[in-house]
């Protein structure tokens, strides 16, 4: 093969999409903005596997999410968990950097956050939160 070939071969598999990076997204079968946040997912090339909950708190405790970093809705890729509205290029950004953490949170439900949009109304500022393994947190990103 000669050089050329190899950097056309090279080129064409960048060209190539990501392969689809699947998620577990715990949710209540009732929340329209979870649903959302999961299409969001779904725009950035992960393949969302919805785990419905009628006692999502109890999942929370399962997944040892911490109270103060509670939002709607809890997923899970790689070993990390993934709290709240938190945006896909964070997750792809975790999933790059592998901190030894917990994973990311986006507490309570910022408007304008991934998922939670609404028409007519200023998106507020949020953070991403990173989860340590003892449960601290210090700012990941801001939005």
């Amino acid at each position: 093969m000669t050089t050329s070939h190899v950097i056309a071969l090279a080129l064409a598999l960048t060209a190539l999409p990501a392969a689809a990076q699947d998620i577990h997204v715990h949710l209540s079968p009732t929340c329209g903005c979870c649903k959302a946040w999961v299409k969001h997912l779904e725009q950035a090339g992960f393949s969302p596997r919805i785990v419905e909950s009628r006692d999502m708190a109890a999942s929370k405790r399962a997944l040892r999410v911490p109270d103060k970093v509670e939002s709607c809705h809890t997923a899970v890729v790689e070993g990390y968990i993934v709290e709240g509205h938190v945006p896909a290029s964070d997750i792809r950004r975790l999933l790059k950097e592998r901190p030894a953490a917990l994973g990311l949170a986006v507490p309570d439900m910022p408007v304008g956050s991934p998922g939670m949009e609404v028409p007519g109304v200023a998106p507020e500022k949020f953070e991403t939160l990173l989860v340590g393994v003892d449960g601290e947190t210090s700012i990941y990103s801001k939005h």
